[in-house]
């Protein structure tokens, strides 16, 4: 496995200036042709929802041919198990406390096993969630995966989930996928965020199985387990942010973890062969003209190697015409952020029935989909408002919008595109 990393910015600052921002692209070649299995050891854990509500609309049928489609994707040697998710967690396959070793004999059994998934019973995702924790414990140092698949909300006491998001957080990646619209986003992305993983929609049963067939394959596709971002700051310097901004923004300020005195890591989860931007916003003591400084040095790391390293740097000028130079990448991501967060916003407001802040937050958020070129996001938000001017930001609100519309929306919201790059 080998990175690079490279930093865009304006490295210079007007007189008086504190704020350092720069965008880091991080670049993995992958396992550089080293077979999956002879690779790190991989444990897959897959959560299904087998509450009452899954008999609707034919769910838990395709819940279960979905399930198998995945076990068919495991590569031989993968550890991995299935779990039944009702009112408690129950291990489908294998024996309860184990994890069974892909093979032909083994995704047969496994296959078997899931066609005695039948909907019964509650939704309590925190337990889950820590007896997939209690299982990829047993393989310290795997690249560990889960698949947790719901369609409704979680019935545990207020704030178990939490409880339990932050004993487990970080020791797995998690993609949650809702089916159907009676789930809440806001849940799922709550788990998705603590888990390093990605929430989504899949309005359709029907579609579960491609939904699963995807998130093994890029799970099969992983070939490093604990890769992240050292962040080292100069005395009087402190980050204020570090934000993961494509594919898809997520916040990682609040998962630092102090390395001495002067820096801190910021888990990245699993990698592959794959490219990753990340927006590093550092404050810094205010300087004199033609002073400059390392602002912060920014390094890729697995324990105590050091793959690559890029520097953000400070030039104090007094020439207007640098200092005010706005850098590309760092103002598209900020734009794609702000989308996010206008989508986000737009979707409470109207929920609300405050239809004129919901109108202004949309429309900014049409613009900046415009803007950035952004396609997806702007098809995603045809569905909930009329765009009458992408460039002004002029839309209508619809009257009348489907509640998987707007959870697509809402669910693709952080999904963002890279400078000068379509979706």
């Amino acid at each position: 496995m080998s990175y690079t990393a490279e930093a865009f910015q304006n490295e210079f600052l007007a007189l008086g200036a504190t704020e350092v921002n720069a965008i880091v692209t991080v670049t993995s070649s992958g396992g550089g042709g080293v077979p999956r299995s002879a690779a790190s050891g991989t444990t897959e854990i897959i959560i299904v929802d087998a509450s009452g509500s899954m008999q609707a609309e034919g769910r838990i049928a395709a819940a279960r041919h979905a399930a198998k489609a995945a076990v068919a994707c495991l590569d031989d040697g993968v550890h991995f198990a299935l779990i039944a998710g009702v009112g408690t967690a129950q291990q489908l396959f294998p024996a309860p406390g184990q994890l069974a070793v892909a093979n032909d004999q083994t995704r047969s059994e496994a296959t078997w096993a899931i066609d005695r998934l039948h909907a019964s019973g509650g939704t309590a995702m925190g337990a889950w969630l820590l007896l997939a924790a209690q299982l990829v414990a047993q393989r310290p140092g795997d690249i560990a995966h889960a698949i947790l698949l719901t369609d409704g909300d979680n019935g545990e006491r207020q704030g178990y989930l939490e409880s339990v998001l932050d004993a487990v957080g970080g020791r797995f990646t998690v993609d949650c996928r809702g089916v159907g619209t009676n789930w809440k986003v806001s849940e799922l992305r709550k788990i998705a965020g603590a888990m390093l993983g990605t929430v989504d929609i899949v309005a359709r049963p029907t579609d579960l199985t491609a939904a699963f067939e995807q998130m093994i394959t890029a799970a099969m596709g992983k070939t490093a387990a604990d890769v992240q971002l050292k962040v080292w700051t100069p005395v009087n310097a402190t980050v204020r942010f570090v934000k993961q901004v494509e594919p898809q923004v997520a916040d990682l300020t609040g998962k630092r973890v102090a390395d001495g005195a002067r820096a801190a890591r910021y888990p990245l989860g699993a990698w592959g062969a794959e490219s990753r931007d990340y927006h590093i916003c550092v404050d810094v003591p205010p300087g004199a003209a033609g002073d400059e400084m390392l602002a912060a040095r920014v390094s890729v790391v697995e324990g105590d190697t050091v793959h690559t390293q890029a520097l953000v740097r400070a030039v104090w000028t007094d020439d207007t015409g640098l200092s005010t130079r706005i850098n590309r990448q760092v103002a598209h991501y900020t734009g794609q952020a702000e989308l996010a967060d206008a989508i986000q916003s737009g979707i409470e407001a109207r929920k609300a029935g405050d239809d004129y802040t919901a109108t202004m937050k949309f429309g900014r958020a049409a613009q900046l989909a415009h803007e950035s070129g952004n396609q997806a996001t702007s098809e995603l938000l045809a569905t909930v408002v009329d765009i009458e001017d992408a460039a002004t930001g002029t839309v209508r609100l619809r009257r009348k919008v489907a509640a998987a519309d707007e959870m697509a929306l809402d669910t693709r919201s952080t999904k963002t595109v890279r400078v000068g790059r379509g979706q």
